[in-house]
């Protein structure tokens, strides 16, 4: 297959009168990046920088007091184009605090920092039985939730509890 690959890039090189089988993004999703460079003369964008354009995510921080983000593991991969660190840069740009939470967190606190993140939360971190973190997943993000509306929001950005036996539609 390497063989292949390589003749294929070789003869793609050839016809087109560009390489760009060293091209960041050229080897994503078995070649097509590659493909899509050297063929179509398409320009690769990181997948979470595209999304957060087409979402207009630098707009809906206006009036924004908190972002929170979340993954599975957050870890060295996280840093490396995945949504959690561009949302936290993203949201770091625009002077806005974010939160972590996720399943787990292999990342000291100076690197999460470094990567725009104001504090992470895992569920391990609380409960570190990983089959009840699955199993007791919902009580455990109330928990933390709670936990992140109490220490990170301004309290006026907290509403007040409804009185008791008020109906909410």
């Amino acid at each position: 297959l390497d063989t292949a690959l390589t003749h294929w890039a070789d003869t793609v090189a050839a016809t087109t009168g560009a390489d760009r089988r060293d091209t960041a993004g050229a080897g994503a999703a078995g070649g097509v990046g590659f493909a899509a460079l050297a063929i179509l003369d398409a320009t690769l964008v990181p997948g979470i920088e595209l999304i957060l354009n087409l979402a207009d995510f630098a707009n809906h921080l206006s009036n924004t007091d908190l972002v929170i983000t979340g993954e599975g593991t957050l870890d060295e991969q996280t840093l490396h184009g995945k949504a959690p660190a561009g949302v936290a840069t993203a949201a770091q740009a625009a002077a806005i605090p974010v939160i972590a939470v996720c399943g787990q967190n292999t990342l000291a606190q100076p690197r999460l920092h470094a990567a725009g993140f104001t504090a992470a939360y895992s569920l391990s971190s609380i409960e570190p039985d990983i089959t009840r973190c699955f199993t007791e997943g919902k009580t455990l993000l109330k928990h933390l939730g709670t936990h992140i509306a109490t220490h990170h929001l301004p309290q006026t950005a907290i509403p007040p509890p409804p009185p008791p036996n008020h109906q909410t539609p």
